[in-house]
């Protein structure tokens, strides 16, 4: 804009006109800084953003890069027909969560009518689309769209994506298939969004119904309307991890027989804070009750104000906070846990002491993911129920038979075995290198760095990806802040007109040496089978950061660029080119706020001393 014109639209204003709203000034090639930039330091160019899935991680990005990136598009794409992730595809009996329900929510959107202390999976589904639809985010969300190959483009600075969607002829055999690019590409796939059978001999000659707990699609609109007729029948749960514990205590009521048939042992802790929640809400809750875990209208009008239900659930989430030295071999917490859950279940199995001394581990609390399993124990103890701690060895038509020469009849299996957690992506990913994937870059094991990215692959960062769990507490705030990383990283690139960030190798290396240590005073490195390290017993541990989970939000509120490397974006040998022509665009034009910096959303006004503050 000439002098001239903004002096003319200048003057509009102070005759109450609007002034003429020009488009942006386009930056221009320039081979030196005297040629001074034609654009403002705010003049942001477009960004284009793909987000790989649309759970909880897919969904708060969705909300953050919109609030956070001035002039982006977002694209959010997921292979399934509905939004929520792992909690749209599990729907087996007794899907819930496993910490706290109030402590299961974005930190932006708390909920005071959960109904129960542990949230049901299809309440939280619900909850996911609420929040979808509270910051309309679904135009942003392609469902049946997946992702089958990513490759960057060096000259471009941006990421091709082909994306495979159905045909428009309607045939559900074709599909079509279109390429898109993109700027930024956050991958939040997450670790528990793929499963495979287990192997075990025979287990496809089974003529019974035959399901997996994470593709539980058995046809009604709920897991209850698929069980109401399994009043007669034999049902076989396979495995002893969250999945099959709570499968367990929601069948038990339900069907004629049921057979526990694991080989290893678990931890079965009493629900997480109840005695917090008993004293929040002013009632004793009995765990061992599933009946008691219920929130009553009452108590969910009590912390109905925002107020309220901000204060109950930061004296929750301080409870849950407290926990992480269980993590810490021989700690006072450990070894008291151990005694406490130890009790726990000797009492809740006291009618069948037997499988007590089968389930009972030898290992540490917290060597695999410590779960409260409401009603699991209780279930055990059913006349109806027999837990079985031997191997399977085959299985027939319509048998399991076991290593030990026994066998047991069944009409339903259900194989609660668990996901593929070896974060081996189902699409090639080629990088700054050409011929060399993701998949073949984390080639033994994953290598990132502070679990949001890896080297030889700029511009695409990670969401509960490698080692961005914790063994303890809710993941929520983790992935809020891995999320948040990835958008401060795009308006980094978008402010200073850069092509491409990329951490460097010695900053992948150096935190790969921090996982190697840190572990070693762990408990997660006991010789036991987990998915935390590949479902082996020694090895490297891939799914879990080194520390707790507020140690991971303050290691990413604030990012160290000085461990990236860096592409400018426009051909000028100058770092600050960006400063642009030294105003603003609001200035520049005499449009939007050019008083931003006294707004209470800016100022960051400091406390009085010795008032209450926040660090």
């Amino acid at each position: 804009m000439s002098v001239i014109g903004s002096t003319r639209d200048f003057l509009r204003t102070l005759a109450g006109q609007a002034p003429q709203q020009p488009e942006p000034a386009a930056a221009k090639d320039v081979d030196d800084l005297s040629k001074m930039a034609e654009f403002s330091i705010d003049e942001y160019r477009p960004m284009k953003v793909i987000v790989i899935g649309a759970g909880m991680s897919g969904v708060v990005a969705g909300v953050r890069f919109r609030q956070y990136v001035p002039n982006v598009d977002i694209s959010i794409y997921d292979k399934s027909d509905a939004v929520g992730g792992t909690w749209y595809h599990n729907r087996y009996p007794g899907v819930g969560c496993d910490v706290p329900s109030h402590c299961y929510a974005y930190t932006f959107e708390h909920k005071s009518d959960w109904s129960q202390c542990y949230s049901p999976g299809p309440e939280i589904l619900q909850y996911i689309n609420h929040v979808v639809d509270k910051w309309q985010i679904r135009p942003l969300i392609k469902l049946q769209h997946e992702v089958v190959h990513m490759q960057w483009d060096n000259p471009s600075g941006q990421w091709i994506v082909r994306i495979r969607r159905p045909s428009p002829s309607g045939d559900p055999s074709r599909f079509d298939e279109f390429e898109e690019r993109a700027d930024v590409v956050l991958n939040a796939t997450g670790g528990l969004s793929r499963w495979n059978w287990p192997e075990i001999e025979g287990l496809h000659d089974f003529k019974g119904t035959l399901v997996h707990s994470a593709d539980w699609n058995l046809g009604g609109k709920t897991w209850e309307e698929d069980v109401k007729d399994w009043g007669d029948k034999n049902v076989a749960v396979i495995g002893l991890g969250s999945s099959a514990l709570q499968i367990v205590g929601a069948l038990q009521p339900k069907v004629k027989k049921l057979y526990n048939i694991a080989r290893g042992q678990t931890w079965v802790a009493p629900p997480f804070s109840v005695a917090k929640i008993s004293e929040l809400f002013g009632r004793d809750i009995d765990p061992s009750r599933s009946s008691n875990l219920i929130i009553t209208e009452e108590e969910k009008k009590s912390i109905e104000s925002p107020d309220k239900l901000w204060a109950f659930r930061k004296q929750m989430e301080e409870q849950m906070n407290s926990s992480h030295t269980i993590t810490i071999r021989n700690s006072e917490l450990q070894n008291g846990a151990r005694a406490l859950f130890a009790e726990h279940m000797r009492n809740s199995l006291a009618k069948k002491p037997e499988i007590a001394d089968k389930i009972i581990p030898e290992f540490s609390v917290g060597v695999k993911r410590i779960t409260p399993a409401p009603g699991y124990l209780e279930a055990l103890c059913a006349d109806n129920c027999d837990f079985i701690h031997e191997p399977i060895k085959r299985l027939t038509s319509s048998t399991i038979e076991l290593a030990n020469g026994t066998s047991v009849p069944a009409d339903i299996v259900i194989c609660a075995t668990g996901f593929d957690t070896s974060y081996v992506l189902p699409f090639p990913i080629i990088g700054r290198h050409p011929g060399t994937t993701l998949n073949e870059r984390w080639t033994p094991h994953p290598r990132t760095y502070l679990a949001a990215c890896t080297d030889g692959f700029p511009n695409l960062f990670f969401s509960f990806g490698p080692n961005s769990a914790v063994g303890t507490t809710s993941i929520l705030g983790m992935m809020e802040h891995h999320v948040q990383y990835a958008v401060m990283a795009t308006m980094k690139l978008q402010r200073e007109r850069l092509k491409s960030i990329e951490v460097k190798k010695e900053a992948v290396d150096d935190f790969d040496a921090v996982l190697e240590e840190h572990f070693k005073k762990s408990v997660f490195s006991e010789p036991v089978p987990t998915w935390y390290k590949l479902g082996k017993a020694d090895g490297r541990i891939v799914a879990l950061w080194p520390g707790s989970s507020l140690h991971c939000m303050r290691a990413l509120r604030y990012p160290r660029w000085e461990d990236f490397d860096y592409e400018r974006l426009d051909k000028i040998n100058n770092r600050l080119f960006w400063l642009g022509d030294g105003m603003s665009y609001t200035e520049k034009t005499f449009t939007g706020d050019r008083s931003w910096y006294i707004n209470p959303s800016y100022v960051d006004a400091p406390p009085v001393p010795g008032s209450d503050s926040v660090s």
